[in-house]
């Protein structure tokens, strides 16, 4: 494997990765007879991706960065307002798709770019490091926005979607992004489609492209913060005594509260799993990340025959994102920080993949990245991504895919070869203020 390793600034304060084996890909008209490589588009078009984080003052180390991104008070930076569509799947699951901008306020072409959005780990579309892309990437282009459609995947159980079956989500079951993806190319088939994950959903995303090869539906994807060695993170998470009473018992809460706004609903499947799992859940003063995903996760994350795992170790051995960036098939561009405190391995080194870039910045922490605009302290991340999602739909034209035909079949949307999924929508679930706060959990993560 060769790599072309730049430490960028000076001091340097970046790196990135790219491929000894570019890929060329035609740029857009005026220009439609040349080509170009994803390293010279990130350099050309992305020039923020390049340029060093530089952390506003008083936010120095991953610590700050991280715990202020949990606990500080976004409720009015970024404003963005979501219709909700309701999505129904063939083992009973719903998901929440929220669409911005809502059609009340904007009415946008067919073939608007739609920018498709994972969220973390208990998280939706209310979360402040969501809004800080998605409130630039859908504002007009007269006000100096991107003036895309976007649309936030909500997890079975978060941001107020109903648990409609005994099963939640995990960071390897990839079908329910796989149908929401399904359902927004059915409904926009003429509008390319970016992908779009923070943290969990960074991984998931990265599984879903890499599951999907050549017949991605997506025309490219970013990836934030993604815990990739889930196995090696895990354990540096765990494994250190600040990390684990903060970070690990804070996601493990967050996790626990999830699943008891749902008590109701899954005790409705009291032969299921997850309801023969609540007595031990709640009889737990606390519990870490990692005991509530050998408790829950290891058997609920996901439909057979993945799940259920042996363990919460064969279930992050197998959930690990690095280990397949190989059959990644379109434009990827993942960023972390060198500094966050979840994410102790990222694999810069272990891919000549020429499909994919890896950054790491010095400093940002998990999902931080705050630095100062002027004397406006704003996510640096933010400018990268939306660049990136311009170069990769607006300079470049990325090889059309063969992919699966869509049928509908006895009402549920289906992909030829996929029979055994389907989803269908299930009616609105009204309109969404993003800056809504979920009481009880720790935000950002």
């Amino acid at each position: 494997m060769g790599f072309a390793l730049g430490k960028l600034g000076n001091p340097p304060l970046s790196k990135a990765s790219f491929s000894s084996r570019p890929v060329n890909l035609p740029l857009k008209q005026p220009a439609a007879s040349e080509n170009t490589s994803l390293c010279a588009l990130l350099e050309l078009h992305c020039p923020s991706v390049l340029s060093p984080f530089r952390p506003v003052w008083w936010l120095f180390n991953g610590h700050l960065q991280t715990l202020y991104a949990a606990l500080g008070d976004f409720s009015v930076v970024d404003p963005v307002a979501y219709d909700r569509r309701l999505l129904q799947t063939k083992d009973g699951g719903t998901l929440g798709l929220d669409f911005t901008p809502p059609a009340s306020d904007r009415v946008l072409p067919d073939e608007t770019p739609i920018i498709v959005v994972l969220h973390g780990l208990s998280g939706g579309s209310h979360e402040s490091y969501v809004r800080a892309i998605l409130a630039p990437a859908v504002m007009p282009t007269h006000q100096g926005g991107l003036g895309y459609r976007a649309v936030v995947v909500n997890s079975r159980g978060c941001a107020g979607v109903p648990l409609t079956s005994p099963q939640l989500y995990s960071s390897c079951h990839t079908d329910d992004f796989r149908q929401a993806v399904l359902y927004i190319s059915h409904r926009y088939p003429r509008a390319p489609l970016l992908g779009l994950g923070f943290s969990l959903g960074a991984n998931v995303l990265t599984r879903y492209v890499a599951e999907e090869g050549e017949e991605c539906r997506l025309v490219s994807a970013c990836a934030l913060a993604c815990p990739w060695n889930l196995v090696t993170n895990s354990a540096a998470l765990h494994g250190r005594l600040l990390n684990r009473n903060i970070y690990a018992k804070g996601m493990g809460r967050n996790l626990r509260r999830l699943v008891s706004r749902h008590v109701d609903s899954i005790m409705k499947f009291p032969d299921s799993r997850l309801a023969q799992s609540l007595p031990e859940l709640f009889s737990r003063k606390s519990l870490t990340l990692a005991q509530f995903d050998n408790l829950i996760t290891v058997h609920a994350g996901g439909t057979s025959p993945l799940f259920p795992f042996k363990d919460v170790h064969h279930y992050y051995t197998y959930a690990a994102s690095h280990q397949v960036l190989g059959d990644v098939r379109i434009p990827f561009l993942a960023i972390n920080s060198d500094d966050d405190p979840m994410v102790k391995h990222v694999p810069m080194y272990e891919t000549d993949n020429e499909w994919v870039i890896l950054v790491v910045t010095r400093g940002g922490g998990h999902m931080g990245w705050f630095g100062t605009t002027g004397n406006v302290t704003r996510r640096w991340m933010t400018q990268p991504a939306l660049e990136w999602f311009r170069a990769t739909v607006e300079k470049i034209d990325v090889p059309r895919r063969a992919v699966r035909n869509i049928r509908v079949v006895d009402g549920w949307l289906v992909e030829s070869g996929r029979e055994h999924l389907g989803c269908r929508d299930n009616g609105e679930g009204g309109r969404i203020e993003g800056r809504m706060i979920q009481k009880g959990m720790l935000a950002g993560l």
